[in-house]
């Protein structure tokens, strides 16, 4: 035989993710769920911002936190204890990333289902999950000072698919290479729209003001 099929399997693999994707998107909205998916590299200090976060918008919203992770279950006692909010650990078989039909299990987990808010911590790392439409409200990434203020230029996707970015561990700015502004104008480059906030998860700077925009987003979408 001359002539073979060729599948186009990635192609195939992302158009079908993107058609659950937007269902679960849909879906979310008519129960009034905003999905905040959060991605970053391990290492971030996604758990810990989160929980400042979670400790402070939980006096406003009913909120529910999927932790994801190829395996243990670390992050959602974590997050559990230092919150009381409902913490499920997603699990992903090895996958470095969640696509929109674990997503929905996910969600479909947790022991209610009028959670004003629920909070994906993705896989950790800056590749896979910035290729998989979640079915989330809107993108968040946390980008480290120790990781340096080149990684927009090197994981383009992550900082195009992020709503908003938060440069992380500013506390240690003064031990470390790291050009803040020039981290914000490679961020730019790679996304003009989106917000950039500078934070420490460890003592809470500009945990306030990320609040404040979570909320306002919150309720825009709600309008909408």
């Amino acid at each position: 035989m001359d002539e073979v099929r060729i599948i186009e399997v990635k192609q195939s693999v992302f158009a079908s993710n993107e058609l659950r994707a937007n269902k679960l998107r849909n879906d979310l909205k008519k129960k009034g769920t905003f999905l905040l998916n959060v991605m970053s590299s391990p290492g971030s200090g996604k758990t810990t911002t989160l929980t400042r976060i979670v400790n402070e918008l939980k006096k406003d919203y009913k909120i529910a936190v999927m932790e994801a992770d190829i395996d243990s279950d670390v992050d959602a006692k974590t997050i559990a204890k230092n919150t009381n909010v409902e913490a499920i650990q997603l699990h992903t078989g090895g996958m470095c990333h969640l696509d929109a039909d674990m997503t929905r299990q996910g969600i479909e987990s947790l022991t209610d289902d009028d959670y004003d808010l629920v909070i994906l911590e993705n896989v950790g790392n800056l590749v896979c999950p910035a290729e998989f439409d979640t079915g989330s409200s809107k993108n968040m990434c946390i980008l480290s000072v120790p990781e340096g203020d080149d990684k927009p230029l090197k994981y383009p996707l992550m900082f195009e698919v992020s709503n908003f970015v938060l440069i992380n561990k500013i506390d240690v700015l003064a031990y470390f290479d790291f050009d803040i502004d020039k981290c914000k104008e490679n961020i730019k480059y790679r996304n003009g729209m989106a917000d950039i906030f500078e934070v420490c998860g460890k003592d809470g700077r500009g945990i306030d003001e990320v609040c404040d925009y979570l909320r306002n987003e919150i309720e825009k979408w709600k309008e909408n």
